[in-house]
């Protein structure tokens, strides 16, 4: 489950401005806020179902946002490829701060 969580936490902050503002909402509260299903259809006064099937349909979305983009696997490759540079940085030019620091401004964009 907490796997599920982190993936759809990662989507979500991909593609986020392509949902709905319920969308956005309803996920915002059950993955960020860790809200329960019954606690937001409290909120927006709706049933535990309907929000329990938007939150489902828009997982779906995202997954497909995600088959088709990939920025999820782009970002995931990033990183590993800086950790490599960092490593070998560090085994080689291990005194070259501007190199190190160019690689840590790398590592800030994303």
């Amino acid at each position: 489950m907490l796997e599920k969580t982190m993936r759809m936490n990662y989507l979500y902050d991909f593609y986020h401005a392509l949902l709905t503002p319920k969308q956005r909402n309803y996920m915002a509260l059950y993955y960020l806020d860790d809200y329960s299903l019954g606690e937001i259809a409290e909120q927006y006064e709706v049933s535990r179902q309907a929000v329990y099937d938007n939150i489902r349909r828009t997982e779906a979305m995202l997954e497909q946002y995600e088959e088709k983009l990939r920025l999820l696997q782009k970002y995931e490759q990033r990183r590993q490829i800086i950790e490599r540079l960092k490593d070998y940085i560090s085994r080689h030019y291990g005194a070259d701060a501007e190199l190190a620091a160019l690689v840590n401004e790398l590592d800030e964009l994303d």
